[in-house]
């Protein structure tokens, strides 16, 4: 609870009425707990003043009350990006408060916004995803009755040409779990969980909180379709590639062996060892840790990423990007249009490169 029933109520309301995912409205909560808190008067340098929370928050919705609070999201070194992101929070609360008649007019039409550089979406090489998905398909489909040591051996004989034990960390962990089978099998776990899950936002681009609300009875093995809910309680289906299809199947009887409780249709599609859903934060770190040790990627290592990246992929090899819209669960095709920028600035790389009068500087060659 934020300590103000307004924003308690807005936070309800954009989740019940507007249907806002949950992860938005979280962090529009969280938005306005800190804009509630800059603007709470402090009686001395440790406790709050006893006044009402709703009324200081209503008394302090002014334009020239948000600017400094803008201003000193500026000074603290937040991005322009975060800082905009903090106003329509504020914005999307006093339009809230003008419907239900505590307030006359939103103060944030008379409020001017940072100015964002645009930022093209990152994305992968498809090189950089081959050599993952090569390195890691040994946690796919390795006999599940190897002792840790066999497995270290079949392990190393599926490596690459040139492969060094000393520089390998997922060698030298295993190395270190050897001698404990127990802790060893729970770690095999939960690279297949971590393989299961890039795969599976690669393969379909779907968002992170999509991918964690995904229950058993989503998974359509006979149509090979997976049923997502996404933005807006909006549900779409996304055809599932036959690696995927397979992956997820391999997945699911490792599940059957490994994971303790019962397990049925309701239940989470993807969970941890001991049965519960996944969140977040353990997918963040599932994909940061998975490309970190299997690639030479430098960047960003993100779910978003991953969903960007087979964005890109979809609309270089030629798919209509309204056909890209539906895969991705876009609400308007501008959402969509955005990764048409990366393949203009590769196409005019290409044309530079390959062109005939671009590569004489454009003079008719005579």
């Amino acid at each position: 609870m934020s300590g103000s029933s307004l924003i308690d109520g807005y936070v309800g309301y954009i989740s019940s009425v507007r249907r806002f995912s949950s992860r938005t409205c979280e962090i529009y909560g969280d938005c306005l707990d800190r804009f509630l808190s800059f603007v709470m008067p402090v009686a001395d340098s440790d406790v709050r003043s006893p006044e009402d929370p709703d009324t200081v928050l209503v008394r302090s919705l002014l334009p020239e009350k948000i600017r400094r609070y803008e201003a000193m999201l500026i000074n603290n070194g937040i991005s322009p990006r975060t800082v905009n992101l903090h106003v329509s929070a504020i914005s999307g609360f006093c339009r809230y408060l003008v419907r239900n008649g505590i307030l006359a007019s939103n103060p944030v039409r008379l409020v001017k916004k940072p100015k964002t550089g645009k930022r093209l979406p990152e994305f992968y090489r498809e090189s950089d995803m081959r050599t993952y998905f090569r390195r890691t398909e040994i946690f796919v489909r390795y006999p599940e009755d190897l002792s840790p040591s066999e497995f270290i051996d079949y392990y190393v004989a599926s490596r690459d040409r040139g492969y060094r034990e000393s520089a390998d960390e997922v060698f030298l962990h295993m190395k270190g779990l050897e001698d404990d089978p127990v802790r060893f099998h729970e770690w095999l776990y939960r690279k297949r969980l971590e393989r299961i899950v890039i795969a599976t936002l690669y393969s379909t681009g779907i968002r992170r909180a999509e991918l964690c609300s995904l229950r058993r009875e989503n998974f359509d093995g006979i149509r090979r379709m997976l049923k997502v809910r996404g933005k807006g309680d909006k549900t779409r289906e996304i055809p599932i590639i036959p690696s995927l299809y397979e992956e997820i199947s391999l997945y699911l009887h490792t599940v059957e062996t490994m994971v303790e409780g019962g397990l049925n249709g309701s239940s989470p599609l993807y969970v941890t060892l001991k049965g519960g859903p996944l969140y977040p934060a353990l997918v963040d770190r599932l994909v940061k840790e998975g490309l970190g040790e299997e690639t030479d990627i430098t960047g960003r290592k993100s779910p978003h990423v991953l969903r960007h990246t087979v964005a890109t992929e979809l609309l270089d090899s030629g798919a209509d990007i309204n056909s890209i819209k539906e895969f991705l669960g876009h609400s308007s095709l501008a959402a969509t249009q955005v990764y048409t920028h990366n393949t203009v600035a590769k196409l005019k790389k290409i044309y530079q490169t390959a062109h005939p009068r671009a590569k004489i500087g454009g003079k008719n060659g005579d």
